[in-house]
């Protein structure tokens, strides 16, 4: 008898329709996968029997055919044992086929016929609903996620035995039922609060600035000046994500397996920060198989590079091309795909290797040549696509035991939102385009012109410092925030001379 029933596989961050085959026939006892499975998905045929057999089943005698329709596209991962599990019940007449018309069917089975939770469900529930499913069946601690997805009815199922009699009419399963809107507004909440950071008024000020454009930052610092905490709480000031962006986010932690149990969105901005031993596929997404990295994981948020000089040559050059398109695409032999990549890149490094050069209080130990090379671990066309360069020195000790508490991450994330907002208005007839960070060049003549005065202050600092045709792109730009935060329509000269401030290792102010 054929059985048929319907899947999904993931392919990038999107899925494809897959439908399970289930042929049993005559002959000797055995069960063969064919549609291009992976390892796991091999190993499905031994899971599926023995939980079968404990959940009470017979399982198919003779000759067993599965086939994952298309068999072009390859299937990895566990998501296929329940649904090859319920095939080959209708197969063999324990279930009516159709009693799984309109419904997908994904999840993992233990050996006892428990469903486990497994990745990409998100994805593989907005890929059933667009193939014209009414319903899903889900493991347990993934109905949460599925349930997102609106006007698809999402039925969890905690074991085997559950799964078959919920489809003979002997048990009843209530749709998981969710307010995607009331989920994401419940959930925001970021604890680190620029309030607990005492001084580094400047570095806080250029923060704002470069979270206000979507501009990329690098801080500079001897050890323990607070750069990391700075760091860590530049999410606590991005403008909050709207529900479409949390649905892309929680697609790509989906896929990555990054999502917690139980949890329906990713409702605050990412905050990755990998160790500086990560190699480039690590960072960008690959594998075999391709599957998100770091700078996907940051989609919609921050990726926070610490020790930059430290990372690998190789690893920071990968970073050119996502930090201008936005998206990263990875290419290999069984398949080429594209992963949404859309970060604010911020990063901290010390001013030399020991880290004191230029320091007032501490002696730095390096010699001339080992600063030139250290710093020359960041290549020049790295450093032009980060906007901001600023230096962030030690705090005074009156700062340190003061008992003055300074400004709250609520209050500057509302100058940031103004400023936002204002950009998003400019920008509604520029399509790709939603911050002052992602201006095209045409958008900088149009928008981030200076007046006369502050021209002329542009053209001294250009050159000056020599100052690249990128870096004079990047210094209009952050000029144009600037005047936004303000709520100025001109860019002057005022917005032009804080702006160049911002470009510290340009102004070479430790040479």
């Amino acid at each position: 008898m054929l059985a048929k029933v319907r899947s999904g596989a993931v392919v990038g961050v999107d899925s494809v329709p897959v439908e399970i085959e289930v042929n049993a026939g005559g002959g000797d006892p055995k069960i063969i996968v064919v549609g291009l499975p992976d390892a796991a998905v091999k190993e499905s045929s031994d899971r599926v029997w023995t939980a079968l057999i404990n959940s009470g089943f017979e399982p198919p005698r003779g000759r067993t055919t599965i086939n994952l329709a298309p068999a072009d596209i390859r299937k990895e991962g566990p998501v296929y044992d329940l649904p090859i599990a319920l095939g080959m019940l209708v197969a063999s007449g324990a279930i009516d086929g159709a009693a799984l018309e309109g419904l997908a069917v994904i999840g993992e089975l233990a050996l006892s016929g428990e469903v486990r939770r497994v990745r990409g469900v998100l994805p593989l529930a907005v890929g059933a609903r667009a193939a014209g499913c009414r319903g899903i069946l889900v493991p347990p601690e993934n109905a949460e996620e599925a349930a997102v997805v609106e006007g698809l009815s999402v039925f969890p199922v905690d074991t085997l035995r559950d799964a078959a009699d919920f489809l003979t009419g002997g048990i009843e399963i209530a749709p998981m039922k969710l307010d995607p809107s009331q989920v994401f507004n419940d959930g925001w909440r970021i604890p680190e609060d620029f309030a607990d950071v005492k001084g580094q008024e400047y570095a806080k000020r250029a923060i704002e600035v470069a979270v206000a454009g979507g501009h990329n930052l690098l801080a500079i610092g001897p050890p323990g000046t607070g750069k990391t905490m700075l760091a860590r709480r530049v999410p606590s000031i991005l403008p909050p994500m709207a529900l479409d962006e949390a649905l892309e986010v929680t697609k790509i932690h989906s896929i990555a397996g990054t999502l917690a149990s139980h949890q329906p969105l990713v409702t605050a901005r990412p905050f990755r920060a990998p160790h500086h031993t990560i190699s480039d596929a690590g960072l960008l997404g690959g594998g075999t198989h391709p599957t998100p990295g770091e700078v996907s994981l940051a989609h919609h948020g921050v990726l926070f590079l610490d020790e930059l000089p430290e990372f690998h040559r190789n690893v920071l050059e990968v970073l050119r091309q996502p930090l201008e398109d936005g998206t990263v695409t990875i290419s290999r032999a069984v398949a080429s795909l594209t992963f949404p990549c859309r970060f604010m890149l911020v990063a901290a490094m010390n001013p030399c290797p020991c880290g004191y050069y230029g320091d007032p209080q501490r002696d730095c130990r390096c010699s001339p040549l080992q600063i030139q090379r250290y710093r020359n671990r960041i290549s020049g066309p790295l450093l032009d696509r980060i906007d901001l360069h600023i230096e962030v020195p030690a705090v005074r000790y009156d700062d340190l035991a003061g008992l003055a508490r300074g400004e709250a991450s609520g209050a500057i994330r509302e100058r940031v939102v103004a400023a936002r907002t204002v950009q998003q208005q400019r920008f509604r007839g520029s399509p790709g385009v939603h911050c002052n960070a992602m201006m095209r060049a045409k958008d900088v003549q149009h928008h981030a012109r200076p007046d006369d005065e502050g021209a002329e202050v542009l053209k001294l600092a250009v050159s000056d410092l020599h100052l690249s045709a990128r870096a004079y792109d990047r210094i209009l730009k952050v000029s144009r925030t600037i005047a936004d935060l303000e709520g100025s329509a001109t860019v002057r000269a005022a917005h032009i001379s804080e702006a160049i401030q911002y470009r510290t290792l340009d102004r070479q102010v430790w040479a």
